[in-house]
């Protein structure tokens, strides 16, 4: 499957791939993640469940913490 992420293509990734197990591909920590799709935020309660398509375009933010 190909994606755009973060404003790169990526495209040496599994089909039929949700957002928790994209995560989980590319080794990022889904605790402290926020995920934009097409535009949308994705609602962290849905990342088992919503379905990645080709062409998607994703923004992957992740969160750190200092001070």
């Amino acid at each position: 499957m190909k994606l755009k992420i973060n404003g790169e293509w990526v495209d040496d990734l599994p089909d039929a791939l949700s957002v928790s197990a994209l995560l989980t591909h590319l080794q990022l920590p889904v605790k402290k993640i926020a995920v934009e799709r097409n535009l949308k935020i994705v609602p962290k309660s849905t990342f088992d469940t919503a379905t990645l398509a080709e062409g998607d375009q994703l923004e992957i933010i992740h969160f750190i913490g200092g001070g």
